[in-house]
């Protein structure tokens, strides 16, 4: 580390010592040294603290190194504090989702403890179901047992993957992916409705997709002026305006009764509506009402919304860490970003 500004740089010597038992020769391991061997520890501890912050590019200049030295002793620092902290013994509830590492459809898997809040795992190359048995192959057969929830989106490797190393694993399908299918329905039914009304009607769609995908206490005081003249002028997106809103309802329940007579109600509106886009959305909701409700449970609420934040967090990381192709980095940049700084190595 620097004093006052100056560079220390420190020249000693190991001492090598011959093994009469194996007859190897035995270098000395000394407390203070990094496992670079280049830096001491302190100096590595205080590099990789600085990347938490800053850019490789950055923290590079401050110290006099080059990228390539920061980037990995910024590695060598997120393996430790991996090692330091690995995944619970008794995994409760697992989140899974996807995320994309490069365009042209390159994924990798993230997996994450819901209880502690925190990514576990990201791999594989791509999201087939053996890119998803490589988890429970890495977390070994106790901590799959262990598993009681899984919360995934609808996609079926997942599922077969989970059931199938899991078994006892309830699955609760996200919110958010559910909620999605639903956006893309209403702006199926906006696209549509631009098309069947005249030329006069669509001056009050054109340019209305943020508006009605938006909540309504999002939208500034222009954007809900424009969403009440929208609704007036159109019925059926009015109507499909307000299924949209009020479906969010269905994970307050705690109750799957409750829950079913308030998904018949909501399909029931949908009779003579002709909103083909939420007649198929109300489709695919029966086909995995299973998963859906599994959440009404009370042992089942767990924060849905920690795999919409892990993503998003992600997304950040990839733009920070723009133009990096090594995988590895991105993996441990993923894994240390919910988890505390690295405690000295003990000797």
């Amino acid at each position: 580390m620097d004093a006052g500004g100056i560079s220390i740089y420190l020249e000693f010597e190991y001492r090598r010592v011959r093994c009469k038992r194996c007859q190897a020769v035995k270098r000395e391991t000394l407390a203070w040294l990094a496992s670079s061997k280049r830096f001491t520890e302190r100096f590595e501890q205080a590099i990789g603290r600085q990347c938490r912050e800053m850019s490789i590019a950055r923290v590079a200049e401050l110290n006099r190194l080059s990228w390539d030295q920061v980037q990995r002793i910024e590695k060598n620092y997120m393996r430790r504090i991996v090692e330091q902290h690995p995944p619970s013994e008794n995994l409760r509830a697992i989140g899974i989702d996807e995320v994309s590492i490069s365009k042209g459809h390159t994924y990798a898997i993230v997996v994450a403890d819901m209880d502690q809040q925190r990514p576990i795992w990201i791999g594989g190359e791509g999201r087939k179901e053996e890119d998803m048995d490589l988890f429970f192959k890495e977390m070994g057969a106790g901590r799959a047992k262990s598993i009681q929830l899984a919360v995934m989106d609808m996609w079926k490797p997942f599922r077969n993957s989970t059931l199938s190393h899991a078994p006892s694993a309830q699955i609760v399908f996200d919110k958010f992916h559910v909620l999605n299918h639903l956006s893309k329905a209403m702006d199926d039914v906006r696209r549509r409705e631009y098309k069947r009304v005249s030329e006069k009607e669509r001056r009050f769609i054109k340019g209305q997709r943020y508006t009605l995908l938006s909540n309504r206490e999002n939208l500034d005081l222009d954007g809900r002026r424009s969403l009440k003249l929208l609704l007036k002028a159109n019925s059926r997106i009015h109507k499909a305006y307000l299924l949209k809103e009020s479906f969010g309802q269905l994970w307050s329940y705690n109750n799957p009764a409750w829950a079913r007579k308030f998904f018949e109600n909501w399909k029931a509106q949908l009779r003579w509506s002709r909103l083909e886009p939420f007649q198929k959305f109300a489709e695919m909701i029966e086909r995995h009402w299973d998963g859906i409700i599994s959440y009404c449970h009370p042992e089942h609420k767990v924060s849905l919304g920690f795999m919409e934040g892990l993503n998003n967090k992600i997304r950040v990381i990839q733009r920070r860490a723009y133009g990096i192709r090594d995988r590895e980095y991105l993996r441990l940049k993923v894994l240390t970003s919910f988890l505390p700084d690295a405690k000295k190595d003990p000797h």
